[in-house]
């Protein structure tokens, strides 16, 4: 997490593009600095270097830069623009996102500031969208002329600047504040058929009335199945709900487009939304055994570690050859205690209930090691941002309880937002009002099997402005152990203010050396994730700072331009991860997501969440979960508790897959596996679907017989001499190959 991740929400509906709108994307000058001067539109900034408004500064010769810098650009707005409009009332401007805050300026006068958040002063730091509404009678606007239109920024730390997609100016319309709401769930009925119910909302009070025509296509041939008109009538307080049926459907994603039209206006607004696709099998009443192969501890410290079984309840479990020190609660699979001696110790895991019993070989390795498999769990940023409290992560403890721990998920992770204002007299970092009781919150998850993160920044401050661990390391670490705390995720945040200008390496690798000289003071084993953004390529030293995992990428958004940027760029890293420590390409967006205290359905498709799920397991990626745990819908449950590809992720070789083919149409990426086996992603990386074939004789399938369908838990009769499978439009073939 680097600050308030909402980029890019006012694309919750996609709306038709109005051919009046003017495209803002091009022609931007860059300085860093600040002057009062560079708003003037008479300042000459001809010798600003151009920047791409697709990425931040850092991206653009200015890493690690904190601080301010202004842009600039010049834009004729014709008179057409307002003639031509159903409102003409008011002009629109929209500034993708601001990372932290800003002000905006039209030919030299402040027209807009701060995302009208309110905020005194710019350096609040306010990081998200931004879409500003200016009085078409503005004095500012220069009607038929050439305006110049200048943004002052100031970047908190991380990334900065303005960045995104949608940079235009257009007349306000009529349809600028209606949204078709699709995050009802789908309903799943016999046959393969799905229900649901969707909203036409607006927060306008003009009268809406027209039709919403709502069609469904499938995308693998194009053919319309469906179409229906419907009348449709709202205005604000007042929504329209279209509820709808759609029967005996195929195991893939079809398209559904919504579209209404105003009568009076002949304005239109357009959603488009896929339907989910359950390929998950529902667990077997028979008990089974889930989870990795090894978990790693250090010698003296205090040990928990749920066994992870399916199956009809109540369960009985044992285990043979647990080291002296270690109980094992029958009833419910908890392992505690401490292990003084050091070695691997070979464990037989058994779990029964009436229909039988299952057993597995398992190790506990008590050593200087911990994370020998990425961490499996939730953190609370990507839904709950600096809104999370105590209630929150309760819920969220008890639904990885009940619902993902039988799986291998054990990790509840508070990410920023907990911290008083103030530490105690003595210095002692303390909770806020929010987090009552932080001791009582942590046993309960350790009642619950689970173990416990918490968040905090080398800098004084974090992210979100609350207090970091800066000259208190020793402090911090000490309470987080007396707190019973098991991962820390330590974000670099304001610790640009107190290194040197653009740190070299060992400025980098400095305030993550500190730290984990504080942990290894405390008798616990803490989990330590580092978070400074790939900066100095962190995975070449990451593991040098004793970091279990490391970010390798800025924030990730639900979007598959953000999600498949990210994780389709990890080749560099992937060498470099190890039992103990992993590449992290940052946290989940599946499920409701929205960073608080606002959530939506994640805008990844379905085809695109498989994609998500499959390429983060064969990155040997940290798997943190992102959504609100409350609501954890059918399908979303589903992509979570797929055994066989939890246990790509989880397989003790520890190795990231590599990328093998990449073309314009697809790519291929293939994980070695500790049983001698791969794991292998077909993934189709355009808007068709396209069929991928590998060649049998390819060395990457040489003497490999078995094919596996992962996701649907079942092999693959294949013939002839290549493997192909036909893939969805942005969706992936998940396969594991035996000898």
């Amino acid at each position: 997490m680097k600050k308030l991740s909402v980029l890019m929400l006012l694309f919750v509906a996609s709306f038709k593009a109005d051919a009046q709108d003017i495209s803002l994307k091009k022609g931007w000058k860059f300085a860093v600095g600040d002057s009062a001067q560079w708003a003037s539109p008479t300042y000459n900034d001809q010798h600003w270097q151009a920047i791409d408004l697709s990425y931040n500064w850092e991206r653009q010769g200015h890493p690690n830069y904190d601080g301010f810098g202004w842009y600039r650009t010049r834009v004729v707005i014709p008179a057409s623009l307002r003639e031509k409009s159903f409102l003409k009332d008011s002009l629109r401007l929209n500034l993708a996102s601001v990372d932290d805050n800003d002000e905006v300026y039209l030919n030299g006068t402040l027209i807009a500031k701060y995302g009208n958040n309110g905020g005194s002063n710019i350096k609040d730091g306010n990081y998200g969208p931004r879409s500003y509404t200016i009085a078409a009678n503005n004095p500012a606007i220069l009607w038929g002329k050439e305006n110049v239109l200048a943004v002052r920024v100031f970047d908190t730390g991380g990334d900065g600047g303005i960045y995104g997609i949608n940079f235009s100016l257009a007349m306000a319309d009529v349809m600028d504040n209606v949204t078709v709401n699709t995050d009802a769930d789908f309903e799943y009925g016999d046959n393969n058929s799905l229900s649901k119910s969707v909203k036409l909302i607006t927060k306008n009070q003009y009268q809406y009335q027209g039709k919403l025509a709502f069609k469904v296509t499938d995308p693998e041939t194009d053919a319309v199945l469906y179409e229906k008109t419907n009348p449709a009538a709202f205005t604000i307080g007042k929504p329209f709900t279209y509820s709808f049926s759609i029967a005996r459907l195929a195991k893939k994603s079809y398209t559904i487009t919504y579209t209404f039209t105003d009568e009076k206006s002949g304005k239109s607004v357009t959603h488009i939304e896929t339907t989910p696709y359950i390929l998950t099998p529902y667990p077997s009443a028979k008990p089974k055994i889930n989870g990795a192969e090894v978990f790693g501890a250090r010698s003296g410290n205090p040990f928990l570690y749920m066994i992870p079984a399916t199956g009809k309840k109540p369960l009985v479990y044992k285990a043979t050859g647990l080291p002296e020190g270690l109980k094992l609660d029958a009833a419910t699979g908890i392992i505690s205690g401490s292990v003084a001696a050091k070695g691997d110790y070979p464990v037989t895991f058994t779990v029964s209930n009436k229909l039988g019993s299952k057993t597995k070989k398992f190790t506990i390795s008590i050593g200087d090691k911990i994370g020998l498999t990425p961490a499996l769990g939730w953190n609370s940023w990507n839904a709950w941002g600096l809104s999370v409290d105590d209630s929150k992560v309760r819920i969220s403890a008890k639904a990885m309880a009940d619902k993902l721990s039988q799986h291998g998920w054990a990790y509840i992770n508070i990410d920023d937002g907990w911290e008083a204002e103030n530490r105690s007299a003595d210095g002692k970092i303390l909770a806020n009002s929010k987090f009552p009781d932080m001791k009582g919150l942590t046993d309960y998850v350790h009642g619950l099997g689970l173990r416990m993160g918490i968040y905090s920044s080398p800098g004084p401050r974090t992210c979100g402005g609350f207090l970091g661990s800066w000259q208190h390391e020793d402090q911090d670490a000490q309470t987080y152990g007396d707190w019973g705390i098991d991962y820390l995720k330590y974000d670099w945040c304001s610790y640009s203010e107190v290194t040197i200008p653009k740190p070299d390496l060992p400025a980098l690798k400095k305030p993550y050396e500190v730290m984990q000289a504080s942990l290894g003071k405390i008798h616990r084993d803490i989990m330590y994730s580092l978070c400074q953004y790939g900066w100095g390529d962190v995975w070449e030293w990451g593991a040098n700072v004793d970091g279990n995992s490391w970010r390798t990428t800025g924030d990730i958004q639900d979007t598959w331009q953000s999600m498949a940027g990210i994780g389709f760029d990890q080749g560099k890293a992937a060498p470099h991860a190890q039992p103990g420590h992993f590449n992290d390409p940052d946290m989940l967006v599946v499920g409701k997501v929205g960073w608080g205290p606002s959530l939506h359905t994640t805008r990844l498709t379905y085809d695109e969440q498989y994609t998500h799920i499959s390429l983060w397991s064969l990155l040997a990626s940290p798997l943190l979960i992102g959504c609100d745990m409350g609501h954890l819908d059918k399908f979303t449950l589903s992509l979570l508790t797929n055994d066989e590809v939890l246990a790509i992720d989880q397989d003790a070789l520890g190795k990231g897959a590599s990328q093998y083919v990449k073309n314009e149409n697809y790519q291929v990426w293939v994980k070695e596996l500790k049983d001698g086996g791969k794991a292998i992603g077909l993934f189709n990386t355009t808007d068709k679907y396209q069929t991928i074939s590998l060649d049998k004789a390819d060395p990457v399938l040489k003497g490999y017989t078995k094919f596996r369908d992962v996701w649907q838990q079942q092999y693959i009769i294949t013939t002839g001499k290549a493997f192909s499978a036909k893939v969805a439009p942005h969706g992936v073939m998940l396969i594991r190959v035996e000898k």
